[in-house]
């Protein structure tokens, strides 16, 4: 059976990045996947994303007079987390590929979490999120049903990237990211990732400086140790119409 398109709006989109020892995340990263690196370091972190009007994609189709205004303005809403690897791998010609490899996704949405991994792809689990925004400032707090995954972001509008990040401008890294609209989740199968395509009618990121982070993936020292993981920058990107599509699973 063919999944439906999913439509919907990227009401508030933040992306907390990582710069990682490619050693390390070679550690973690199942095959046949490998870390895509930026000036000699692997990139990875963590995307809070709240969806809005999310709905299969036939329904905007259909002309004004066969379904009413504020009908197809319906959707579901969610706010959702996932931690995410920038990787590279082959596909079955052995042409390189490269997008990001997904260990986790957390959402408010208990009808996501039921769909995700069964009716459409990526396994999801429910959690708790706490958002306050005023002002050009957001703070985030995530902590998980099954207490695996929490999270906390204090960020704010700026107008430059850190100095110190791998990325030499704005535009840089804001290409680096747009390319990486195709993700591969982890499933309960071992070997077998789901594939989940992003595809966005507009990109325009705003740079944002982090006041505090934690994260009890990039935080465990069993799994990154002291050393090998640093913050590196932040995005924030605001009112994206876009699509979802549904992409073959691959089997390791």
């Amino acid at each position: 059976m063919q999944l439906p398109v999913i439509r919907g709006l990227i009401d508030r989109r933040i992306l907390v990045n990582y710069r990682v020892e490619a050693d390390a995340l070679r550690r973690v990263l199942p095959e046949p996947f490998r870390p895509q690196l930026v000036g000699g370091v692997g990139m990875a972190g963590i995307c809070l994303i709240r969806l809005a009007q999310v709905r299969p994609e036939f329904i905007s189709r259909f002309t004004p007079r066969m379904v009413p205004d504020w009908f197809t303005s319906l959707g579901l809403g969610s706010e959702n987390a996932a931690h995410r690897i920038a990787v590279e791998w082959d596909d079955p010609t052995g042409e390189p590929r490269n997008g990001v490899y997904i260990p986790r996704r957390d959402t408010s949405s208990h009808l996501n979490r039921l769909v995700g991994g069964r009716l459409f792809p990526g396994y999801q689990h429910h959690a708790r999120f706490q958002v306050h925004e005023a002002d050009g400032r957001y703070g985030i707090r995530l902590d998980s049903d099954d207490g695996l995954t929490h999270l906390a972001v204090d960020a704010r509008i700026s107008d430059r990237l850190p100095g110190d990040s791998v990325f030499g401008s704005l535009d840089a890294a804001s290409e680096f990211f747009r390319r990486g609209g195709l993700g591969y989740s982890a499933t309960p199968m071992p070997g077998v990732f789901d594939g989940l395509e992003l595809k966005s009618f507009s990109w325009s990121t705003t740079p944002l400086a982090i006041d505090h982070v934690e994260s009890s993936f990039f935080d465990d020292a069993r799994r990154f140790p002291r050393g090998t993981v640093e913050f590196d920058s932040a995005l924030l990107m605001r009112r994206i119409e876009h699509q979802w599509h549904a992409r073959e699973s691959i089997n390791s």
